[in-house]
């Protein structure tokens, strides 16, 4: 079994001291791999993930946090449910994410990921629900991806999908004040 070592800053270390996720305790079985719906498309599965945060050496650490890996999971929760030892893996890869974002070694690949989540939390701020006219087009400018599937927007407008308005929640101050509450504990724990 690998220790914890306190005063060791490596990756596993790190997971366990945010998240209380031990990466020592998986025994590699691979059912987080093989319920995985999006691991054909991860570079390093999870069941990879967790060996290579095993290894506790620099380069694979690098090599984690530079992943598209950690950007594709969906945190659907299958590895987590799957899991013999019930090891939270969509904890684990939230950390993770956070991390590689923070260190900004996030995988080129995986700037779309990182807009949409932006563009969804921006419209959460802001109306205290999701406005998906609103996400889209935040979406769409920062990506520069203007007219890919623009032609599904009149069918999905007829069908009630897409609304003009958003509907809001009646005390958006209160949303705006707890964004900006999480912001501030996030900063104080710098």
């Amino acid at each position: 079994m690998i220790e914890h070592h306190k005063g060791n800053d490596g990756l596993s270390n790190l997971v366990y001291s945010n998240t209380m996720v031990r990466a020592e305790k998986c025994y590699q079985c691979g059912k987080c791999s093989a319920g995985c719906p999006v691991n054909s498309e991860m570079d390093y599965p999870p069941s990879v993930v967790m060996r290579m945060l095993q290894l506790q050496d620099k380069e694979s650490d690098k090599k984690i946090l530079g992943s598209k890996s950690i950007w594709l999971c969906v945190t659907c929760e299958m590895c987590y449910s799957r899991c013999p030892m019930e090891i939270d893996i969509p904890k684990m890869m939230d950390f993770l994410r956070e991390k590689a974002y923070k260190d900004k070694v996030v995988n080129k690949k995986s700037k779309n990921i990182i807009a949409f989540h932006k563009a969804f939390l921006n419209s959460i701020r802001k109306n205290g629900r999701l406005n998906e006219i609103g996400l889209l087009g935040e979406y769409k400018l920062s990506t520069f991806d203007l007219m890919k599937d623009v032609n599904l927007a009149p069918s999905m407008i007829a069908k009630g999908k897409l609304h003009f308005f958003p509907d809001k929640i009646k005390n958006t101050k209160l949303m705006k004040h707890i964004f900006a509450r999480t912001i501030k504990q996030k900063e104080a724990e710098k």
